[in-house]
């Protein structure tokens, strides 16, 4: 595992014999500074890798939860006794994984994993899931449901965001099956990009918070898609929609952040989407407004500490965690001057990772996929 060095350099650096310290540079205190500043400070960071070892363990939890019909939350609105059906008659496809959302991007991360390492353990295994859950006739079913009255805000813009992310990923992965799969989910993929384009002209005003409905977060991985295929009409949407949202914001007030069952950063989702819709300078000159205090190599933000890993609410600060770390690495890309941010998300990655396989479904069912797109968004160099 690579591991990169920051050295933080205070006001007076002695003299230090490196002769035989490789990972440790020792320095003498500083006699007129007794605030406990020292001279040298050097941090070993590790940098989080998702190498095969690591993708065996996680392809795991999408594994045993796309295909886990109980426990179910449906999070749905009762139009008739015609309604009162089981997870899987209403959602074939989607039916696992405790609700909807989460199975969709349990397919992505099963789909992200075998595109990444072929070779996986369980690659056949995954394969055949894959082709099972997302037949023709089930993702007619899927369109089916919603399509009826009661059900057209269903899941918006959380869900409808991870299916054009599983769209996207089937889109770009360069396999036999991929093409199947991506023309048997293209008629939800559909449905997902017009529901898209149909309600961001009727939202007035941006949605900022740290859960399921954060409008940024949702136009960040349409964007993705959109960009992906070449679908310029809900691009040039996303765009517009993301600078009347945010482009006047400033000062955003990321030390209150995170609130308690936080899974995402208001602030740092708004400096993602924002990075991907303008260009490179522009963009620069809006995050030195939007959040002037990034720029400061001295940067710190505390990770998200969960309390009980069994509670479903609060172990969202995981998932904050990862979140955070993709953002991060987001706005760090191509910009020299921001190069520091990676190691911040390192650290909420590295805090994070160790508890998201284990026998808590309250996390399992959902942060691996979390976890594999922060991992995913590692380029330290």
């Amino acid at each position: 595992m690579k591991l990169i060095k920051i050295v933080f350099l205070s006001s007076l650096l002695l003299a230090c014999n490196t002769e035989n310290s490789e990972k440790k540079t020792m320095a003498a205190p500083n006699d007129t500074n007794t605030d406990g500043i020292a001279d040298l400070i050097e941090t070993i960071i590790t940098i989080p890798t998702l190498n095969i070892e690591q993708a065996n363990r996680l392809l795991q939890l999408p594994i045993h939860c796309v295909n886990t019909e109980y426990p179910n939350k449906l999070n749905q609105t009762i139009g008739g006794d015609e309604d009162l059906k089981s997870p899987k008659e209403l959602h074939p496809t989607f039916y696992g994984c405790f609700d909807w959302h989460s199975s969709v991007h349990g397919h992505w991360s099963l789909v992200s994993l075998l595109k990444k390492f072929p070779n996986l353990k369980d690659a056949s295994k995954t394969k055949e899931i894959l082709l099972t859950s997302i037949s023709k006739e089930n993702i007619e079913k899927e369109v089916a449901y919603f399509n009826k009255k009661y059900n057209k805000s269903y899941e918006r813009t959380y869900g409808w965001a991870w299916l054009l992310k599983l769209a996207e990923e089937l889109h770009t992965w360069n396999d036999p099956i991929a093409k199947e799969l991506e023309q048997n989910l293209q008629p939800l993929t559909d449905l997902m990009v017009q529901k898209y384009i149909e309600f961001l002209p009727r939202l007035k005003y941006p949605i900022r918070v740290g859960e399921h409905s954060n409008t940024a977060f949702g136009l960040a991985f349409a964007w993705d898609y959109a960009n992906t295929v070449g679908d310029k009409k809900l691009l040039k949407i996303i765009n517009n929609s993301a600078k009347d949202y945010f482009m006047n914001d400033k000062n955003c007030r990321i030390s209150w952040e995170p609130s308690g069952f936080d899974f995402l950063s208001a602030c740092l989702q708004e400096a993602a989407i924002m990075k991907r819709v303008l260009p490179k300078n522009e963009f620069k000159n809006w995050l030195s407004e939007f959040l002037p205090k990034l720029k400061d190599k001295d940067f710190k933000l505390v990770v998200g500490e969960v309390s009980d890993r069994t509670d479903g609410k609060l172990v969202h600060l995981d998932g904050v965690n990862f979140s955070r770390a993709w953002c991060l690495n987001k706005i760090a890309n191509d910009l020299p001057e921001y190069n520091h941010l990676k190691n911040v998300a390192n650290k909420h990655i590295n805090y994070s990772l160790p508890n998201v396989v284990g026998d808590n479904y309250e996390g399992g069912h959902w942060l691996g996929s979390f976890a594999i797109y922060a991992l995913n968004s590692t380029k330290n160099d």
